[in-house]
């Protein structure tokens, strides 16, 4: 994922009519804060409202238990965004928007849909039926999926690949689970309390296994297909508008399939559960993290793959592809930094890799066609965020691509001697990574840098 500014307006620009003569609601602080605001509000009425079905007692015993798996699913989407971190902001909204606004939409018209339904029925059993398999599903994913959709619309810079919408996905999905495992561990604690059960026997302890223990995934598996649709729209840059529209509407409706059938697992006896757990969720977790895993290492061979152009152009180092496109080297790049600039270096260090993977994926559109009309200003962009971090991030990219390389040179070798740039008056840096200023003395290269005007390509 992009990080929360890939192209930034450049030094000295001034900044448009619109913004100049924007009205007081129009301000991005403005909106933020009314995002904020109603996030706020919607989560404190539907933690209001468990709290009121729960009680003050189960509230706290289902907080408490419920809390327990979201540090790890966190971590683990964080994870898979480690190659083109986007920005917290974005993940804040989107776990807010899910244990808030869509928790809220989901209790509200799910009661509302199965007290309706009973009615017109008169048969309650069935209406508990029809709402979990069946509006349950319809309702929830798509409560889900507008804060995916939120993001795609109005961050569309931050969500360009399949992982995006993966994540985004995913930490929605567990910010919803987080409130409604509250509201089932607190219910069934309550149910506890009425008849007397404790230990491993007891409805809390069933409760607990079922959904933190062991299909602590459901949701976020869900609501991850939603993300994939977005994504693989993302991707589709360029086609007909059509294509772009039925993708996310294909992952929307897997999603509540896949939903539908585990709701419906519960209604197929003692052994239901279990079956439709072994033979749809483990199998589904297991490919979806497959395609995950995949893709992020598809993501690290884009950066190997697009970053020397790069370096034919002045702009890197022949080392730093080889660097950027491997985990272990930026990790060991991070601690360099670190050791040898403190917290603010090492933070220039990840914005570098950040700044580069968004330069690699934007040539590998462009390169396909799909990149856009505005291909060469974000180009430049991004070229001038890496050359402002240019002297904290070279010698740890370098000194990562020296701990972490294989006996042979991974990065391309230009000549029959190597890379001109290891000899002293060659190349941006010299020999010591000093500034040579005589590869500046070209007319095509101006004092601040590389040529901002040869790109290795134009579409």
């Amino acid at each position: 994922m992009a990080i929360s500014r890939p192209y930034p307006t450049q030094p000295g620009a001034a900044p448009g009519p619109a913004l100049r003569h924007a009205h007081w609601w129009q301000r991005p602080r403005v909106r933020c804060g009314a995002l904020a605001a109603l996030l706020a509000l919607s989560g404190l009425v539907i933690l209001g409202l468990v709290r009121e079905q729960t009680g003050t007692e189960g509230f706290l015993v289902g907080l408490g238990l419920a809390v327990l798996p979201v540090p790890l699913l966190v971590a683990a989407f964080r994870w898979l965004d480690r190659v083109a971190p986007g920005p917290w902001r974005n993940l804040v909204f989107s776990f807010a928007w899910g244990a808030g606004a869509a928790a809220l939409t989901a209790i509200v018209a799910n009661s509302f849909a199965t007290r309706w339904i009973a009615t017109e029925t008169a048969d309650p059993s069935r209406a508990d039926t029809l709402g979990a398999t069946v509006i349950a599903p319809v309702v929830e994913e798509s409560a889900k999926a507008a804060a995916v959709l939120l993001v795609f619309l109005f961050r569309r810079r931050d969500f360009t690949t399949i992982l995006d919408g993966v994540v985004i996905a995913g930490i929605t999905a567990t910010g919803f689970a987080f409130t409604e495992n509250i509201l089932y561990l607190g219910t069934a604690f309550g149910t506890d309390q009425l008849t007397g059960g404790s230990g491993v026997s007891s409805v809390t302890a069933a409760t607990f296994f079922v959904r933190v223990v062991m299909s602590p995934f459901a949701h976020p598996l869900f609501t991850a297909l939603t993300g994939i649709g977005f994504g693989a729209a993302a991707l589709a840059t360029g086609r007909r508008r059509p294509v772009r529209f039925l993708l996310p509407l294909g992952g929307l409706l897997l999603a509540m399939g896949l939903h539908a059938l585990w709701n419906v697992s519960s209604t197929l006896g003692e052994y239901g559960f279990f079956a439709v757990y072994a033979a749809f969720m483990v199998p589904s977790f297991g490919l979806l993290t497959w395609l995950v895993v995949w893709t992020r290492q598809r993501g690290l061979r884009t950066v190997r793959e697009e970053l020397p152009s790069y370096v034919r152009a002045g702009w890197l180092t022949p080392a730093q592809p080889y660097a950027l496109g491997s985990m272990r080297a930026r990790r060991v790049a991070r601690r360099y930094a670190r050791g040898h600039g403190g917290r603010a270096a090492s933070r220039a260090v990840a914005q570098y890799g950040a700044y580069a993977t968004s330069l690699a994926f934007l040539r590998h559109r462009g390169r396909r066609g799909r990149a856009g009309t505005d291909f060469a200003a974000r180009e430049h962009e991004l070229l001038r965020e890496l050359w402002r971090r240019r002297d904290t991030a070279r010698p740890a990219l370098e000194h990562a691509a020296r701990v972490t390389a294989p006996p042979a040179p991974p990065w391309p070798v230009y000549g029959p001697y190597g890379s001109p740039w290891a000899y002293e008056g060659y190349g941006p840096y010299g020999r010591y990574g000093a500034v040579n200023p005589a590869y500046f003395a070209h007319p095509g290269y101006p004092a601040a840098g590389p040529n901002p005007y040869a790109y290795p390509y134009r579409p």
